[in-house]
C-alpha cells in the first residue's frame, strides 16, 4: 500500500508509486494530483539536462554523471539553479523543458 505524507492532512495526494511512501515537502494547500512521467527505455537521441542545485559537491557528482553519459553518446546540457533555497526560476525550468528530454538533479553534499 502506498502512503502519502504531507504537512497538511487536507492536502490532496501526491503522485503514487505502489509500495512506496511519497513525501510532499511543498506544503501545497491546493496541490493537484500528478502522475509520474514514464522513464525512457533508452537514451538514444535524448538530450539530458544535468541540474546543479548549488549544494556543495553537487557539481562533482554531475561531472561524473556527465562523463558516463557522454561516453555512451548522450548529449548533455548543464544548468545551475541560482540558489538551493528556492525552486528553480520559471525561465530556467522552461529552458530545460524545451531543450531536454529528461533531467538529472544533483542533491549531493
Amino acid at each position: 500500500m502506498t502512503t502519502i505524507v504531507t504537512d497538511r492532512a487536507a492536502t490532496p495526494a501526491a503522485p503514487t508509486v505502489p509500495g512506496r511512501t511519497m513525501l510532499d515537502p511543498t506544503s501545497e494547500v491546493d496541490a493537484s494530483p500528478r502522475s509520474l512521467t514514464p522513464r525512457p527505455t533508452s537514451l538514444d537521441g535524448a538530450t539530458v539536462a544535468l541540474l546543479d542545485i548549488n549544494k556543495a559537491r553537487g557539481d562533482v557528482f554531475l561531472d561524473r554523471v556527465e562523463q558516463l553519459l557522454v561516453e555512451r553518446g548522450v548529449r548533455v546540457l548543464r544548468f545551475v539553479k541560482p540558489t538551493l533555497a528556492k525552486p528553480a526560476p520559471v525561465d530556467l525550468r522552461q529552458e530545460i523543458a524545451t531543450q531536454c528530454h529528461l533531467v538529472i538533479e544533483a542533491l549531493a553534499d
